[in-house]
């Protein structure tokens, strides 16, 4: 059976995945770039357009952060990943943080109680909005992931639902030296996770770093090979 994986998700030191007052503006609310600021050098990221063109470093944090594509069929993201609306849509002409060519490339579960028409971009991404519990939008991506694995892909409250209801094999958290102080914490209510997981931990001269969750009895993978 194809995984269930999380890359390149930044919490801070005390655990907050995203600031306080998401916007249009801010995405990350308070939190700003500060998350983030470890990937937007790499090759993968400088390869998405963030923050220029160059062609980007390579070293530690690029091999985790190439990763995040690789075998993947389909995202699931929360519907505060893919815009700052809330309840009822009041605009559907808004089509996400990334432009007419979003990253993703595969099909898109927007997780939302408030569903609309399948979304198409350019490069192959289409946005699925849809009502479900963790167990039922993974059969869903399942369907639409053939025998690729799928990606968690955020925020802070769809990567716990997934970790609360045992959904997860793989998850890659990057701890980012600075304290937000109020935000969304990811760990909150995940008491003895580290008894579902083995954990390994890579500093990274960035800074940051590197924690693999990988599930116990769950076979290797190639991305944990790689």
């Amino acid at each position: 059976m194809s995984l269930v994986r999380v890359h390149n998700f930044s919490v801070s030191l005390d655990g907050f995945g995203t600031g306080e007052g998401q916007s249009l503006d801010t995405p990350f609310g308070h939190a700003g770039s500060r998350l983030m600021s470890w990937a937007f050098p790499t090759r993968t990221f400088q390869g998405m357009g963030f923050h220029g063109k160059d062609e980007g470093s390579n070293g530690i944090d690029e091999t985790f952060a190439s990763r995040w594509a690789s075998g993947i069929g389909v995202e699931i993201m929360g519907r505060n990943k893919f815009g700052p609306q809330r309840g009822p849509w009041t605009d559907e002409e808004w089509k996400g943080w990334w432009g007419d060519n979003p990253p993703f490339h595969t099909p898109v579960i927007v997780l939302t109680h408030h569903p609309r028409p399948a979304l198409t971009m350019e490069g192959g991404t289409t946005f699925h909005f849809v009502d479900a519990k963790p167990a039922e939008a993974l059969e869903q991506a399942r369907a639409l992931a053939g025998d690729l694995d799928v990606r968690i892909g955020g925020g802070v409250d769809t990567v716990r639902q997934f970790l609360a209801a045992d959904l997860i094999d793989q998850m890659h958290i990057v701890q980012v030296p600075v304290l937000l102080g109020r935000g969304e914490r990811l760990w909150d209510g995940m008491e003895g996770l580290e008894e579902r997981f083995e954990i390994e931990a890579a500093p990274s001269p960035s800074g940051v770093t590197h924690l693999t969750f990988a599930r116990r009895g769950r076979a290797a993978t190639t991305d944990q090979a790689s």
